[in-house]
C-alpha cells in the first residue's frame, strides 16, 4: 500500500513486520530494548548506552533515565497513543506533532533496532519488511475501534488469549490500570471517552471484531 502524506495534528496507524515474517525479537532483552526505543525516541535527544537501560530494566522493571524528561517533552515530534508489539510485528497509534515527525521517529527506531539485531545475531540486510506503513485515522469511530484491535492483538498468542490486558508489551494495561510510562504515553484521547476503565475494557472485548477499517492493511 503506498504511503500517503502524513499531516501535522493527525493520528495514524503505524505498523510493520519482520522481513519474510521473521521474528524481530528473540530474547527478553530485545523486547525491552524496543520498548525503550518507542518511548524515548519521540523527541530528538541523543541517547547513549541503551544496553545499560536494558540491564537496569531487567533488574527493576523500569528504566533509569538520567535526563529530565519533563524539560524536553516540548521538543516531542510525535505522541505515542497506543501500542502493541508481537514476535514478528508491531502496531502503534501515533499523533504527528511536527512536520516529518512520524517519519523521523520510525526511521530512527527501525534503524536502531535493525543495527542492534543484526549485530547481536550475526545477521545482515533488512530486518523489517520495507518501510513502515501508515494509515490515516479518519474519524473518532475508527480511532476507537483501532485501539480495540491493537489491544486485542496478543490474542494471536495462545497463552495470552482472554488475558490481553496483562500482556506486558502492549499499552492495554496502561489504559485499564495505571499508566506505567507517564508523559511518554498519551492515551487520554481514547480512554477519556469512557466513564471508567471497566467500560473501556468491555468495549475492547465486544468491539474488537467490528473494525471500521479495511482489513487488507492489517497484519
Amino acid at each position: 500500500m503506498p504511503r500517503r502524506k502524513i499531516s501535522i495534528g493527525e493520528y495514524y496507524h503505524i505498523y510493520n513486520r519482520g522481513n519474510n515474517k521473521q521474528n524481530i525479537f528473540i530474547d527478553e532483552r530485545d523486547w525491552i530494548r524496543f520498548l525503550f526505543l518507542i518511548l524515548h525516541f519521540q523527541f530528538p535527544v541523543p541517547i547513549y548506552n541503551i544496553g545499560r537501560q536494558v540491564s537496569y530494566f531487567v533488574r527493576h522493571r523500569r528504566f533509569n533515565i538520567l535526563f529530565n524528561i519533563s524539560k524536553i517533552l516540548k521538543d516531542k515530534f510525535v505522541e505515542l497513543v497506543s501500542f502493541t508489539f508481537m514476535p514478528n510485528h508491531f502496531h502503534f497509534v501515533v499523533h504527528e506533532l511536527k512536520e516529518g515527525g512520524i517519519s523521523k521517529y520510525m526511521q530512527r527506531m527501525q534503524d536502531s533496532h535493525t543495527k542492534y539485531f543484526n549485530t547481536k545475531y550475526g545477521k545482515s540486510g533488512h530486518l523489517f519488511q520495507g518501510a513502515f506503513q501508515s494509515v490515516h485515522i479518519k474519524d473518532n469511530r475508527q480511532l476507537l475501534h483501532l485501539s480495540a484491535y491493537i489491544h486485542r492483538n496478543s490474542r494471536e498468542l495462545k497463552q495470552w488469549k482472554n488475558k490481553e490486558h496483562q500482556f506486558f508489551w502492549s499499552s492495554y494495561q496502561d489504559y485499564v490500570r495505571e499508566n506505567r510510562w507517564g508523559e511518554l504515553l498519551k492515551p487520554e484521547i481514547i480512554i477519556g471517552q469512557f466513564s471508567s476503565t471497566n467500560e473501556y475494557k468491555e468495549f475492547v472485548e465486544t468491539s474488537g471484531t467490528k473494525l471500521l477499517l479495511n482489513e487488507d492493511h492489517l497484519i
